[in-house]
């Protein structure tokens, strides 16, 4: 059955994605002006290894940020296509994690990326299962 009144979680979760979203911009724009404004890489390992920071940082400014606040939004509203963003969300967050946690691994360093994000990383994990537990609360059924 569809209320008007948001549940707690929901409000937290839309929250923490307007946040997310905010800090995700504000860290690909720092990393962007620090690697890639006005200058050029000459050594191939640290371009390959910037060409593929860079790759996040398209990703993430083409996706993973105006899902994040297109999530808030329909959260908010508990629209049915905001459930399924938030959801679109919570699984890019996991993804993305991973790859960076085993990079980080692999190079034997934690990268600031990897202590910025895990939190919302470990968010979008118990985000998954209690948007799916509430998920009735999102669709309007007219059947019988």
């Amino acid at each position: 059955m569809h209320t008007n009144r948001r549940p707690c979680g929901v409000t937290s979760i839309a929250v923490v994605n307007a946040v997310a979203g905010v800090v995700t911009l504000l860290f690909w724009g720092l990393v962007y002006l620090r690697l890639f404004a006005g200058s050029s890489i000459a050594d191939p390992v640290l371009r390959a290894s910037a060409a593929a920071t860079l790759g996040f940082l398209v990703g993430d400014v083409v996706w993973a940020v105006p899902l994040l606040f297109l999530s808030v939004a329909g959260l908010w509203g508990l629209r049915d296509w905001g459930w399924l963003v938030a959801q679109m969300v919570n699984v890019l967050w996991v993804y993305s994690m991973t790859v960076v946690w085993v990079r980080d691994m692999y190079a034997g360093s934690i990268s600031p990326g990897a202590v910025l994000f895990t939190p919302f990383a470990v968010i979008a994990t118990w985000a998954t299962v209690h948007l799916w537990r509430r998920r009735r609360e999102f669709w309007v059924c007219s059947g019988p």
